[in-house]
């Protein structure tokens, strides 16, 4: 049995180069056995996908089964409240979250990001209706569901625009957090209290400000940003 010269890995008798650093194999004692079939596929080749049309379908026929089966629970045992609501929302915003990335692979992501927030301010407005509040998902439920689809729209798009490090994403993820957090203290503030008073969200600002100025730093300073990467194998 022969071992890489290079990192020691143990070697196959049919390979020619070392399979973890490519390094030539060498061996006067054991030349390399180019007629019994090697161990590992030599040429590259990519897995084939399974049937995205398939799976969208079987995905489809479950929650629609869960949703109609609900519903007609709900009409046999002539409950007071329409709580099959909840899973026929549930399913539909399940369904977008899933089915249209399979059937439509190129879908853009924004377009996605906007379908999926769609899909939740759906989803509240069904549970709105149903408990006769749609006061309080005008004023505060909607405009939070906006809120979040904005900011997530905008860090697609910006992940999007050319390739950005994991401490760049690291530092905008965080950051939208605090906004959304700020923001939607703000809405709850202003409907229940008809002012601002920023109190819990002052924390999570607190605390992402004391998260991004050391990414930043680090962002900035080349020799830490190496060390960094060397360290986390970024």
């Amino acid at each position: 049995m022969s071992y890489c010269v290079n990192c020691g890995v143990e070697l196959d008798g049919t390979a020619a180069f070392c399979p973890l650093c490519q390094a030539p194999v060498r061996n006067p004692y054991q030349p390399v056995d180019r007629d019994s079939p090697s161990p590992f596929p030599v040429e590259p080749s990519e897995v084939p996908l399974p049937p995205q049309r398939a799976a969208a379908a079987l995905v489809s026929a479950m929650l629609g089964s869960v949703a109609v089966c609900c519903g007609l629970l709900n009409i046999i045992l002539l409950a007071r409240h329409i709580w099959s609501l909840y899973v026929i929302g549930a399913a539909v915003m399940l369904w977008v979250f899933i089915v249209p990335p399979l059937l439509w692979r190129k879908l853009p992501l924004p377009v996605m990001t906007l379908l999926d927030a769609a899909a939740i301010g759906l989803y509240i407005l069904l549970i709105a209706w149903e408990l006769d509040g749609l006061d309080w998902y005008v004023h505060l439920a909607l405009p939070a569901v906006v809120l979040l689809g904005v900011i997530l729209l905008v860090q697609v798009l910006l992940l999007q625009k050319g390739k950005r490090s994991i401490l760049t994403t690291i530092a905008l993820v965080i950051a939208s957090v605090a906004v959304y957090v700020a923001g939607l203290e703000l809405l709850a503030d202003l409907y229940f209290h008809g002012e601002w008073g920023p109190s819990w969200s002052l924390v999570v600002l607190i605390v992402a400000g004391a998260l991004e100025i050391p990414l930043l730093v680090v962002r900035r300073v080349p020799s830490l940003r190496r060390e960094v990467r060397r360290r986390f194998h970024m």
